[in-house]
């Protein structure tokens, strides 16, 4: 433990040391990922598709602010869908618009987990947002969460129904656009995982902020419990097939990521704690003080010691 302790803050060390080039570093994987993944689930424009645009993208998009690069990637996704189906990518462009309106007007910091939701559902360890999303950011952020789920399944539905998408010219035009909508607000695996991610990140978030002991590690495990009571109860209820192995797998995944969160964030020491009591001229204050777990590391000092100052301790330990 201790050993792990000594890695964290020689960790936090060097991430205030170079924090700068770790945010780009880190923005150029995410964007360029993104891009990745795109073309290979639904990339239909040809020019996008070269390897050398994502990488130029994803450079420019690693000096951009999140907000940036979330936009970039929308209409990377919408060029793409717009070869496949106007009519898709008409509705999803609406989508987007009303997220933007009714949320990243006032908190457009979490705009990654627009980006985060579906690359972690391609990894199969999706679970990991609303359990780290309810230990790190506000109520509201459960808006942008189930976009991205939204998002996920869209990309899903042109991937599975690519053939019939390219290839409906004979469709009217009306039927297009209700096919469109259907595939996006009516597909009832998504409306189950949307409504587990919410409830788990409900949880996760309103536990957190007691003030009770073990009150993280309690979220995580009320959340995970919760997460997947909706998931399997949901799926039973509306006739769902879920694959169970890779479920199980993915939320053991995304526990222990949450755990690890939980350990480099909010590290403390519930054995100390200390009550607090103070007033001003107009209020008591209760206040209960939970210390974190600091560790210095060892200074380690190595002397070498000469030939010459070797030989001459051994001539004074034989005399």
């Amino acid at each position: 433990m201790v050993n792990l302790l000594i890695f964290k803050e020689r960790l936090k060390t060097f991430y205030g040391k170079y924090d700068v080039y770790l945010i780009a570093l880190w923005k150029f994987i995410l964007s360029y990922v993104t891009f990745f993944m795109l073309n290979r689930s639904i990339g239909s424009m040809a020019m996008l598709k070269n390897p050398f645009v994502g990488l130029l993208l994803a450079l420019l998009c690693s000096l951009m602010p999140y907000g940036v690069i979330v936009s970039v990637a929308a209409i990377f996704m919408l060029l793409h869908l717009s070869s496949i189906s106007m009519e898709l990518a008409l509705v999803t462009g609406i989508l987007l618009i009303l997220v933007g309106i009714l949320y990243y007007g006032q908190q457009p910091g979490d705009s990654i987990l627009l980006l985060l939701t579906p690359l972690l559902f391609a990894f199969k360890i999706p679970y990991a947002i609303p359990l780290i999303g309810g230990l790190a950011l506000g109520l509201s952020s459960v808006i942008p969460i189930a976009s991205g789920v939204c998002i996920y399944y869209i990309l899903l539905y042109v991937k599975e129904n690519m053939g019939v998408l390219t290839n409906g010219a004979q469709t009217e035009l009306l039927q297009k656009y209700s096919q469109a909508i259907d595939s996006v607000l009516t597909n009832p695996h998504m409306l189950l995982m949307a409504a587990a991610f919410a409830l788990a990140f409900l949880f996760v978030n309103v536990l957190r902020r007691m003030s009770i002991n073990y009150a993280w590690i309690l979220a995580i495990a009320v959340g995970t419990i919760a997460l997947a009571a909706v998931l399997f109860l949901g799926s039973m209820q509306m006739n769902l097939r879920l694959d169970t192995l890779d479920l199980v797998l993915g939320m053991f995944v995304s526990l222990l990521l949450a755990a690890g969160y939980h350990f480099f964030v909010f590290a403390v020491d519930y054995s100390r704690i200390e009550h607090v009591q103070y007033e001003d001229d107009e209020y008591y204050y209760y206040v209960k003080a939970v210390p974190k777990i600091m560790v210095t590391e060892p200074d380690v000092r190595i002397q070498k010691i000469s030939g010459a100052r070797r030989q001459s301790r051994n001539i004074r330990e034989r005399d």
